[in-house]
């Protein structure tokens, strides 16, 4: 517990924020820098709110290094949205390759087929996500337009560790679960994007980072407007009202994340959470892990006793030890721990001791 008395929130999304982001957010809710008014209340088009959003992008180009080709555009309609717009801008020769490892790349192979031939190249649903397939060699097609993976899956607790082998086709990544979570080589992808709700800030906002060459001026005419990637690009994300307040929000993340000592460092204490965590499981004579470990997220970590009753149990006892959202995806059952960057340690530690107390009353 912190001291305002808060719970540990293991929830998957919206997911916790840090401490000092929200405290920040407190002190400037009603008079932003003596602006006089709210974020909430201040025009999009206006001299402070643009000093915010361009040095919200700034921070997020020096974390992540972006190249000066690539765009970052702050838009609406959740990462869902994205499973639509990433076809409807990048399918030129009308094929894509989708790599599906759970439940948010089945649902974007799926929406893709709206639009396109969209070729199943891997899965792993044959043991229900709960690895990563093996990616060197796939039968990627000539004419493909691109490759999609999910990075981190947010429901099976699964993370790409190494990329696929795109054979050269440019590769499309969801990366909501695990953006910000470590350093990445943007040159690698075409497109990234993540909803923010999981490990930067709260609901409404979706980033996306797109190489500039797939912005297209010959988008078919049924393309809504605001699907296009290029009208946003072209209007450095103001083309209509932004998600104002939450883009605000995520910058506060990006400054902490900077303080912290940016991804580089944050890999580091991830790490050490999710250590502790996975210790304990690989130990543990109740509970286990539903991952196989050489595909472990360490964002999200799915685990069970094996006991529908028992697992219903500690789901209810662990409310009332101040540890929240555990209750594991109905298609996994049991329980999952989010932790993402904003959890901090002691949270972790709490959890594993409040598994051992249960461990000890239940076996």
């Amino acid at each position: 517990m912190d001291k305002y008395n808060r719970v540990y929130n293991f929830s998957a999304g919206p997911a916790v924020l840090p401490i000092e982001v929200l405290e920040t957010a407190r002190d400037e809710m009603l008079n932003y820098q003596n602006s006089g008014l709210s974020v909430m209340e201040m025009s999009h088009r206006s001299k402070t709110y643009d000093e915010i959003i361009k040095t919200a992008e700034a921070d997020l180009r020096e974390l992540m290094n972006i190249p000066s080709n690539y765009k970052v555009l702050f838009l609406q309609g959740g990462a869902h949205l994205q499973f639509s717009m990433v076809p409807i801008n990048l399918l030129k020769n009308g094929v894509a390759d989708y790599i599906v490892t759970g439940q948010w790349a089945k649902k974007a192979y799926q929406e893709a087929q709206k639009y396109g031939k969209i070729n199943k190249v891997a899965t792993s649903e044959d043991k229900n996500f709960s690895y990563i397939p093996d990616c060197s060699n796939l039968d990627i097609s000539e004419n493909a337009d691109y490759v999609y993976i999910c990075e981190n899956n947010t429901i099976y607790g699964t993370k790409f560790h190494t990329l696929p082998n795109t054979k050269g086709k440019t590769l499309v990544s969801d990366m909501s679960s695990c953006f910000l979570s470590e350093p990445v080589d943007v040159t690698q992808y075409g497109l990234i994007f993540a909803g923010v709700q999981k490990n930067v800030g709260p609901a409404g906002v979706q980033i996306v980072i797109i190489r500039e060459d797939l912005l297209r001026d010959d988008l078919p005419d049924w393309c809504p407007t605001m699907l296009n990637y290029k009208i946003h690009a072209d209007n450095n994300s103001l083309y209509n009202t932004p998600p104002a307040y939450g883009i605000y929000i995520c910058g506060l993340v990006f400054k902490w994340l900077k303080k912290m000592g940016g991804l580089s460092e944050m890999k580091k204490i991830n790490e050490n959470k999710a250590k502790i965590l996975y210790d304990f499981l690989d130990n543990s004579k109740l509970f286990k892990g539903t991952v196989e470990k050489s595909s472990r997220s360490l964002m999200n970590v799915p685990f069970v006793t094996g006991s529908d009753e028992l697992d219903k149990k500690f789901i209810e006892e662990s409310k009332n030890a101040g540890l929240i959202q555990l209750k594991g995806h109905r298609t996994v059952g049991g329980m999952r721990a989010s932790i993402y960057n904003a959890m901090p340690i002691e949270g972790v530690s709490a959890l594993v001791q409040f598994m051992k107390k249960f461990e000890s009353e239940n076996l």
